[in-house]
């Protein structure tokens, strides 16, 4: 916990470290207050525009600060925040949300019984959390990954090996040779360690199951109750009801029935309604009606289970004998009063000696025939006369069960045996005659090891039957805390069966863990404030939960005063960790330090960072600055000052201006602004290519006097014109200065020259230039003006004569048209025939050719081939003969 405080200081250590060099990074570069912006933005664009980027770009060098600050913030707290104590109570509230929906079903509908479940929910709980569940035998913690058994009378849990062990032992106890002589023989019991629901030998456990009992070593689940199949239970519920658990399968005994049924009342009078099977039994709260055991009155108390309680009215009663009358309760009408009956016997001698009663007296106990003392005689006498004795030896054994009574028949009791005789003792080892009636004991003590195995005996005169061993047990129990109080025994002892109670910090959350749990388990988490008084100088410390140790760091804003009258913004910093410096120089590695590495101490307040508002030299803008560094500042602008000459601004970085004049305007330039050195910059007349000839001037500038030299409309003469006339002109006195009064020399669309006299624009399409026009057989010519012609007002048409020269002329074509049309046919006719005659002649000579290859034989066709080997042969023969003549 302690280092979770560390870490959550170190981080918000770093979001002021990040505060702080936000802060001075902003002061380098100060962004512009919305106040005097617009008027600066305006004067920036109109000398160059270089104003407006800068603003641009320091707002979002300001959101970037803003949203790192908010991330350092925030990633403080959270590394504070995140503990793993507030994770382990998310856990546990999360756990509990889980287990109140898994009950809801139980619970939801009509008398649903929470008080029922709680032994459910509690082993649910401790199955969920980590190192609940304790194993008793030997007081370990159950982990999920490990094999375990549960009771089935009180569902405790324990390790498979250790419940294993414990059987085994256990059976040897009770069975042990030295106390029994039917070892082996008999299948004794052993019992649970918790709640001693004995167990057959054969129910041993030697396999691990889930809890319903369906799956052999369930698997490891994170999603699943430890040590569970993840099936339905399915398991009868108790006490019998023919409906199966629901739930999966789960530690701890089963929830009561929540299947509905339809069931009437106890008295059957109301219409039978829908209910919980394990709350069927239900009352009506009518009255019950049913007549009681005396028979006079009827039940009046609420519809009830079970039989009716007795009759609660009183009434006069007489006893059995009817001699006294009483007020009692109608439930018991008989009653004897405490009077003898005294009725005369049918003897008419004695009375009847019983208490109050009912029916006859029945006959005289003295009548009949009556036996003497000793039973040996009978006797017929009057009820009036006692029974004589018979004379006779009485004969009745005596209490020592061996001898008889010597004397003669007797009333009243025997005497004691008074004859003696050769007694053994008990153990077996003296003898001694004594009377009879006296028992013999030895003062031999025996020494056998009682069942313990560790004490004799020591009983006198002791037969063999030594008895259990009488002492204390007195080990050390597995808890270390108790002894066992249990008689001396062999093998291990019981399991502790003291609880503890393991308490919070403040003591009012307590939970009890098995005796030697303590050391090892962890406190309860406690939902109690915690109820310290504040280490720091606040008055009262923030919310927590009770905690052991010291409380965490406080995370109040500090609130103190500061010189400049603020209150400090920061957390409270009174106990600050803060690495102590080392003082003293060790000699060397074998020299260990002594203090800590770490001292709690109280920090100095940070500087006022509370923004103040803050104008500039130059009266630009209002930007907030930190309270401890708040001063006159220069905002890195141009001062923006309009000079004297009314058409420049003053460049100087933003400075201090002194004010000649308290009603000056605070836009005018001062005596420390820069005097304006540029030329007249001023816009000219429209066609003035000419400069003021003054310097930069307030007013408007002089005519200028400067002649122009220009081209005239048609571009071919250059005319020098004074430009204060030009400039003045208006339109068409501009056209006549700029005419060079000559013929223009442009071509009309049709082909002639412009007539007009140098001008401006288009030229007109009036020509009147005199052309020839001629008819479409070019026959007949006629002189028209252009400009008709052009807008089609004239034309000429061939006459007869033209008519009659066209058709002759189209005759004379249409002959001359044949005629060539016929001579292309013989051409086409001759070359045909020629082809034709030159394809016979092919023709002729294909057919002569293969006449002649037909004749030729097969010698003809292979006789080089057969001839040149043949001759090659010869030659070799005469060429061998005349060698071989030699």
């Amino acid at each position: 916990m302690e280092a979770a405080w560390r870490q959550g200081g170190r981080g918000r250590g770093r979001a002021r470290l990040g505060d702080g060099l936000s802060n001075r990074a902003g002061a380098a570069a100060r962004p512009p207050a919305p106040v005097g912006r617009g008027g600066a933005c305006v004067q920036m664009a109109a000398s160059g525009g270089e104003g407006t980027c800068e603003l641009s770009s320091q707002k979002k060098f300001d959101e970037i600060k803003k949203a790192n600050q908010a991330a350092a913030r925030k990633l403080a707290e959270e590394q504070f925040s995140s503990s793993s104590e507030d994770d382990d109570e998310d856990a546990e509230i999360k756990q509990g949300k889980i287990l109140a929906k898994t009950f809801t079903i139980y619970t939801s509908q009509t008398d649903g019984d929470a008080s029922e479940l709680e032994r459910t929910r509690q082993y649910m709980n401790e199955a969920f959390q980590s190192g609940a569940m304790t194993c008793l035998i030997c007081i370990a913690s159950v982990k999920r990954n490990q094999a375990v058994w549960s009771c089935c009378g009180c569902f405790c849990i324990f390790h498979l090996v250790c419940i294993q062990k414990w059987a085994k032992d256990s059976l040897f106890l009770v069975s042990s040779p030295l106390t029994d002589d039917d070892f082996g023989k008999k299948d004794y019991p052993w019992p649970c360690p918790k709640c001693r629901f004995e167990y057959k030998r054969s129910e041993t456990p030697n396999k691990y199951y889930c809890y319903c009992g369906k799956v052999e070593n369930p698997t490891v689940d994170p999603w699943l109750v430890p040590h569970s199949c993840g099936q339905v239970c399915e398991k009868e519920f108790k006490p019998p009801c023919g409906h199966k658990c629901l739930l999966l399968c789960h530690p701890g005994p089963c929830p009561p029935c929540p299947k509905m049924v339809t069931t009437s009342c106890h008295c059957r009078k109301a219409k039978p309604v829908p209910r919980r099977c394990s709350a069927k039994e239900w009352s009506c709260r009518l009255p019950c009606g049913r007549m009681l055991l005396c028979g006079q009155h009827t039940c009046e108390n609420p519809c009830h289970s079970g039989d009716c309680q007795p009759c609660p009215r009183v009434s006069k009663q007489r006893c059995i004998c009817g001699r006294q009358t009483a007020e009692r309760l109608c439930a018991s009408p008989q009653w004897q009063c405490e009077q003898v009956c005294g009725k005369a016997l049918p003897c008419g001698n004695h009375t009847c000696e019983q208490v109050c009663h009912a029916g006859p007296c029945g006959d005289c106990p003295r009548s009949g025939k009556r036996s003497c003392p000793c039973g040996k005689s009978k006797f017929t006498l009057p009820c009036t006369e006692d029974v004589p004795t018979c004379g006779d030896s009485c004969d009745k054994v005596l209490e020592c069960g061996i001898h008889k009574c010597l004397q003669r028949c007797h009333r009243g009791p025997c005497e004691t045996c008074r004859q003696e005789v050769e007694k053994q003792c008990r153990c077996g080892k003296h003898t001694k005659r004594m009377p009879c009636h006296k028992p013999y004991l030895c003062e031999t003590k025996c020494t056998k090891i009682r069942d313990c195995q560790k004490h004799q005996c020591r009983r006198k005169c002791c037969p063999g039957n030594c008895p259990p061993c009488d002492q204390v047990c007195g080990r050390t129990l597995g808890c270390r805390n108790h002894k066992c109080p249990s008689g001396c025994h062999r093998g291990s002892c019981n399991p502790c069966p003291e609880t503890v109670d393991v308490k919070c910090n403040c003591g009012k959350t307590v939970i009890k863990v098995p005796c030697g749990r303590e050391r090892t388990i962890k406190p309860p988490k406690c939902k109690q404030l915690c109820s310290r008084p504040p280490t720091c100088h606040h008055p009262t410390q923030e919310k927590h939960y009770c905690h052991f140790g010291r409380c965490p760091p406080c995370r109040q804003t500090c609130q103190k005063t500061l010189t400049c009258g603020h209150l400090c913004p920061v957390s409270c910093h009174d106990e600050a960790l803060v690495k102590q410096a080392g003082i003293h120089q060790f000699a060397g590695p074998w020299e260990q330090p002594s203090e800590p590495a770490f001292i709690q101490t109280a920090l100095p307040c940070p500087p006022c960072e509370v923004p103040i508002p803050v104008e500039c030299l130059g009266q630009h803008e209002v930007s907030p600055l930190p309270c401890h560094s708040a001063g006159p500042y220069s905002c890195k602008r141009f001062c923006g000052r309009l000079l004297s000459c009314q058409n420049h601004t003053c460049m100087k970085e933003c400075h201090h201006v002194t004010k000649i004049n308290s009603n000056a305007d605070g836009k005018k330039a001062g005596p420390e602004c820069l005097r304006c050195e540029e030329e007249c910059t001023k816009p000219r007349p429209l066609g003035c290519p000419h400069r003021c000839v003054l310097p930069c001037h307030p007013g408007d500038c002089p005519s200028c006097l400067q002649m122009l030299k220009i081209k005239c409309h048609c571009k071919l003469s250059v005319l020098y014109i004074e430009c204060l006339k030009l400039t003045s002109a208006d339109i068409k006195e501009k056209d006549l200065l700029t005419s060079c009064k000559n013929q223009c020399p442009k071509q009309l669309p049709c082909g002639h020259r412009c007539k007009e006299i140098c001008h401006s624009g288009d030229c007109p399409l009036n020509c009147s230039q005199k052309v020839k026009l001629k008819c479409p057989c070019k026959r007949l010519k006629k002189e028209v003006q252009c400009s008709k012609i052009q807008e089609g007002q004239v034309s000429l048409e061939c006459d007869a004569l033209c008519k009659e020269m066209k058709r002759k002329a189209s005759e004379i074509k249409e002959a001359e048209a044949k005629a060539a049309i016929e001579e292309e046919k013989r051409r086409q006719q001759a070359e045909l025939e020629a082809f034709e005659n030159r394809l016979k002649g092919r023709r002729k000579n294909k057919r002569r050719r293969d006449e002649v290859e037909i004749e030729q034989s097969s010698w003809q066709k292979y006789k080089n081939l057969i001839m040149l080997p043949v001759f090659g042969v010869a030659v070799v023969m005469v060429a061998w003969l005349m060698v071989y003549n030699d």
